[in-house]
């Protein structure tokens, strides 16, 4: 039972963030400060020094009771008064009312006391020096400077008031103020000093947290005004070139067919920039998240030791891993009481490995708690990479290995162009020569069909660059002409090709671009 409860205990001390720590740290010394003081001001000098009268010791005891009664009640307003220094509560003014009673309750016992000559060798200063303890505590939490000042100068006045009415009128009427005055700057420093550490340290807390939530935002926008620039430009073009299109279109006009083929190369253009702008939001650069994550962890106290380079890895693996050590990085820093981590990349032959291993990890803790292992592993999947993790002893440890093609090895298609879209050496040639067998003509069918459209070389003009070479001219003249008796742009029906043996408008971004002439609006 015992060890379960050390255990829950320290279970609950590490799930704990450092600034709650600190926190509960401070609020364990301020609970256990008045009743040190007690015990050391109070209850040994008057215990020791009380007369054997029954007057002083009635009074004596029921100063002691009552002095524990003012540490009780300020235990049980510490959490109240500090989460009203913090401004996550009300002002507690109950709390107040109390503790100045049990003061003015002291005052006058204390007075008492010392009229009835109570307490020998004048020991009775160290229990004033006490009382003034709990009363000033609290205000040190909800009184600002100026108000504990006043407080402190009114609490004076009473002390001399008192014992110069219960027939003090030396000098130790200035030794009792003095004790007074000692009571209440402990009180003072030992409680604000600490609550406004505390402050600085929740409120830099909340501005990383402002400043992470405004990385995200500016990390949308940046994202979203990509898009704008790379959609919106391209959609108001298409936008208008299909309707000039279509008016050209109804009014019989073969350039409709010009404005379409810019159309479908605008929209397959746009298609590629959109992936591009998305490849370069998720993928990740491993030596940057390398250097990256030694920064963050130092930065929060924790050993950081990278070994090895991630030079010579494709890009594709990179990135997974690069994945890999953030969401490691993040692991240690959210879990746990880390204070060493070691981050590895060896590279093997025909593989890659990466190692993040750290300590600091509670016992019973699991290790398969969450989604980011889980979108780790699809990451890696995606690369045929796998991924392993393990906690023993309180390390815990995440191992990713990916594939690492030798010289001479096919790479992984990229993302975006799978392997089995990228068509043979030679495929545009037959997309061109089956597009018009199937369309149900030769290449002079397909020349009076788009009448002007495409390519200046689909027109039996020389290509770019290439006029006046004989070989053109002469695959010119030597271009088929269809009979006398049958009419242009018609062919044999055995002539034409499936339709599935054409190679898919997808990949016709292969093409070389195609530069239409301006066509005007009649």
């Amino acid at each position: 039972m015992v060890v379960g409860r050390m255990r829950a205990v320290q279970r609950g001390w590490h799930e704990r963030s450092k600034i709650e720590r600190v926190e509960l740290q401070s609020v364990v010394m301020w609970h256990a400060l008045p009743w040190m003081l007690f015990v050391s001001w109070g209850t040994l000098p008057l215990g020791l020094n009380l007369r054997p009268d029954l007057p002083a010791q009635v009074l004596g005891w029921v100063m002691l009771a009552t002095a524990a009664a003012q540490c009780v009640h300020m235990n049980r307003g510490m959490r109240r008064a500090l989460d009203h220094y913090l401004g996550r509560g009300p002002y507690p003014a109950r709390d107040v009312s109390v503790s100045r009673a049990l003061l003015a309750a002291m005052f006058a016992l204390a007075f008492a006391l010392q009229a009835v000559d109570g307490v020998k060798d004048d020991m009775i200063g160290f229990v004033v020096a006490f009382m003034v303890v709990p009363h000033c505590v609290a205000l040190g939490f909800l009184a600002p400077l100026r108000g504990f000042a006043a407080r402190f100068l009114a609490m004076e006045a009473v002390t001399l008031a008192g014992f110069a009415a219960a027939g003090v009128h030396d000098g130790r009427l200035l030794v009792i103020a003095a004790l007074v005055a000692f009571g209440a700057g402990i009180a003072l420093i030992s409680t604000r000093c600490s609550a406004w550490t505390l402050s600085v340290m929740w409120e830099a807390d909340r501005a990383r947290e402002v400043e992470a939530r405004l990385a995200v935002a500016e990390e949308r926008l940046r994202f979203g005004r990509d898009l704008h620039d790379v959609m919106g430009r391209n959609l108001a073009v298409i936008a208008l070139k299909s309707e000039l299109a279509a008016q050209l279109a109804r009014r019989g006009r073969p350039e409709a067919v010009d404005q379409m083929v810019e159309v479908q190369r605008i929209a397959q253009q746009s298609q590629r920039e959109i992936r591009e702008v998305v490849r370069g939001y998720r993928e990740a650069e491993l030596g940057v998240e390398l250097a990256g994550a030694h920064g963050v962890l130092e930065a929060a106290g924790i050993t950081c030791r990278v070994t090895g380079e991630p030079a010579g890895l494709p890009p594709a693996a990179q990135s997974a891993l690069g994945w890999v050590v953030r969401e490691g990085t993040t692991n240690v820093l959210r879990h746990g009481d880390a204070q060493h981590c070691a981050i590895t990349v060896s590279l093997t032959a025909g593989q890659a490995t990466l190692t993040i291993e750290n300590d600091g990890v509670p016992e019973g803790r699991s290790a398969t708690r969450g989604t980011g292992l889980a979108g780790l592993r699809e990451r890696l999947a995606a690369v045929g990479g796998t991924l392993e993790h393990s906690a023993a002893d309180g390390r815990f440890r995440v191992t990713a290995r990916v594939p690492v093609p030798g010289p001479g090895e096919e790479r992984p298609a990229e993302e975006g162009t799978p392997a089995e879209a990228v068509p043979p050496p030679g495929a545009w040639k037959a997309y061109r020569s089956r597009a018009g067998r199937a369309s149900g003509g030769g290449p002079e069918a397909v020349r009076n069909r788009t009448s002007g459209a495409g390519p200046r070389w689909r027109r039996g003009r020389p290509r770019p660059g290439r006029e006046g070479r004989p070989g053109d001219m002469a695959r010119t003249a030597a271009r088929p002409r269809p009979p006398a008796d049958r009419p242009s742009g018609t062919e044999p029906a055995e002539a034409a090709v499936p339709v599935e043996n054409v190679v898919p408008v997808e990949n016709v971004d292969l093409v070389e671009a195609v530069q239409p002439s301006e066509v005007k609006a009649s």
